[in-house]
């Protein structure tokens, strides 16, 4: 009746993208794009685009403007204007979305906010190439980039 499973398991490649590998720190200005494998935490701001292979965590005092944030993962708790592209989509509390939304699966606290349309899909291409690494890559015109 009770059997022991005897079948190994792998470790989940998602639990390893799904974990934060880079940080935007409060009061850095970042003017460019973000791409590449893990996950990305921004509490300063963001003006570009974004395609993750991971995770993208707006935090607080984040806030984001560029036309189309992808990524497997978008938890959103502060300030985004533009259109997300996500398997998973989180609007937390203090969140804001001024943008299109298009997932297979959305989540909201009360009191979240978002100005735009959702869109919900049995699945969603986000078009992300073939890179494969487990680390993020940030890449920019250093010429735009603010902050001291």
């Amino acid at each position: 009746m009770f059997k022991r499973n005897t079948k190994q398991t792998q470790p989940s490649t998602v639990q390893a993208v799904e974990r934060i590998t880079s940080v935007l720190g409060a009061g850095v200005v970042w003017q460019g794009s973000i791409s590449g494998s893990g996950g990305v935490r921004i509490e300063g701001s963001l003006e570009g685009q974004v395609a993750m292979r991971g995770i993208l965590v707006v935090g607080e005092t984040g806030r984001v403007t560029c036309e189309n944030i992808r990524a497997n993962t978008v938890i959103v708790a502060g300030a985004v204007r533009g259109n997300i592209t996500a398997q998973k989509v989180e609007i937390r509390a203090t969140g804001r979305i001024w943008g299109d939304v298009v997932t297979v699966s959305f989540a909201t606290e009360e009191g979240a906010f978002l100005r735009g349309q959702i869109r919900m899909e049995d699945a969603v291409e986000l078009d992300l190439g073939t890179e494969s690494s487990d680390q993020s890559s940030v890449v920019s015109d250093p010429s735009t980039a603010k902050g001291s």
